[in-house]
């Protein structure tokens, strides 16, 4: 699979986690967190089929943000929520992190 496919795939996860966040507890952070990284993911992944620079960049970024969010209230709390959350951003770490490794 594609790096931008699966860019794409997790933009559609953390956004639509967001969004189900606030239909479910009326959470504006949820929706505002979760639609911001899904943004991020997507742009990177446009960036990177469009093959213009910072795509990979993007989607680490995003991937950051969505780890250092998550992990801690996964490790603290031990819910599914957070802990899927995790998950996710660990794949995005692994993902474009390597990739971005192969670029330097």
């Amino acid at each position: 699979m594609s790096l931008e496919n699966i860019a794409y795939i997790l933009g559609a996860l953390t956004a639509g986690g967001g969004t189900m966040g606030y239909v479910r507890t009326g959470s504006v952070p949820s929706i505002a967190a979760g639609v911001t990284v899904g943004l991020l993911y997507g742009l990177g992944g446009y960036r990177m089929q469009t093959r213009q620079p910072y795509g990979v960049e993007l989607a680490l970024l995003a991937s950051i943000i969505l780890g250092g969010s998550s992990i801690p209230r996964a490790i603290r709390l031990r819910k599914p929520v957070p802990t899927v959350l995790s998950l996710i951003s660990v794949f995005g770490l692994y993902t474009f992190g390597n990739a971005f490794r192969k670029t330097l």
